[in-house]
């Protein structure tokens, strides 16, 4: 590490294979005094890691957590950092950050993407493409529909923003609704105003934290709950749906069909029946991967680095998760 100014690790591609040279090439025009390592290899992580004070990644486990005597800051490349051994972080001092606020637009597109495909069935019309067949087929509009989305983050607001356009009715659903939303109305998770607000829509959007109040949130009861034409978004964690109870309703056309960027489990089987329905679109948990989200993510890392050369602090960062 250099004397004058803060230098950035960036570790190695993710479990599911997202590069992160972009992501290092984004600091490094961002910070041009600061050097900005890139680790390719396992074994470089470990070497680097040891005398590293700034790491920037998407995934640690505590075998390097144990050897990063140096480090101070780690910033996870996700909004979630459920899968970071906090308790170990914390432990050590060290000051994590997290991606918070960076997948608004790209996810909120993918999400419109969903509802969008669904109302005029652009998935049939690509189906009787690939057979060359000419055939009128029924379509819907969006305005005048009721879209629920639960979780109203930087995610959902962005959904909501884009929604508002095609003039459909909005209801948010958050842990403390007293304090309003984007939304034309705000519920809590559970109780009756929530089944109530289920029963009204016609798409459920799923975009909030996987907690211990989120596990399996929309399960038999809520799916039995939607109206038959109603159709579940999920970019949130696969978890916060019952999958058993999802293929269930999927098959016996209990809702119209699904819109899933995350699965439980995942990655998803090739023999997972989830695969094979026709009321189903998947897409591998890449909603927010798009070359934009490195550059704001970029940004926010970048503020922090500066703000530690400038006041020596690694505390009160942008995006600080509290322990």
């Amino acid at each position: 590490m250099s004397d004058s100014s803060t230098d950035v690790l960036v570790l190695r591609k993710d479990t599911h294979g997202v590069p992160t040279e972009e992501y290092a090439n984004a600091l490094r025009s961002r910070l041009p005094e600061h050097e900005i390592t890139l680790a390719r290899t396992p074994r470089e992580e470990r070497e680097l890691i040891q005398d590293a004070e700034f790491v920037a990644g998407m995934v640690l486990d505590e075998e390097l957590v144990d050897i990063a005597a140096e480090m101070k800051v780690f910033a996870c490349a996700y909004a979630g950092v459920g899968h970071l051994p906090l308790e170990k972080l914390s432990e050590n001092g060290v000051t994590v950050t997290n991606a918070s606020g960076v997948h608004g637009p790209n996810m909120g597109e993918h999400i419109l993407g969903n509802v969008l495909t669904f109302t005029r069935r652009f998935h049939k019309g690509f189906q009787q493409q690939q057979r060359s067949e000419w055939r009128h087929y029924q379509t819907r509009e969006l305005q005048g529909s009721t879209v629920t989305v639960v979780g109203l983050g930087p995610i959902g607001q962005a959904a909501v923003e884009r929604l508002d356009a095609f003039g459909v009715e909005t209801i948010g659903v958050r842990y403390t609704p007293e304090k309003g939303g984007p939304t034309d109305e705000v519920v809590g998770f559970g109780g009756a105003a929530f089944d109530d607000a289920l029963a009204r829509s016609e798409y459920v959007v799923l975009a909030c934290p996987l907690t211990d109040e989120t596990e399996g949130l929309i399960g038999r009861e809520e799916l039995m709950t939607l109206p038959p034409h109603a159709v579940v978004v999920n970019v949130a964690r696969g978890k916060v749906v019952d999958t058993d109870a999802l293929v269930a309703a999927l098959r016996s056309n209990t809702i119209r069909g699904a819109a899933l960027d995350v699965t439980d489990p995942e990655p998803l089987p090739e023999e997972h029946a989830l695969w094979n329905l026709g009321n189903v679109q998947i897409t591998p948990h890449n909603a927010g991967h798009t070359p934009e989200y490195y550059e704001r993510l970029a940004d926010i890392v970048a503020e922090n680095v500066r703000r530690i050369d400038d006041t020596g602090e690694y505390e009160g960062l942008r995006n600080q998760v509290e322990p």
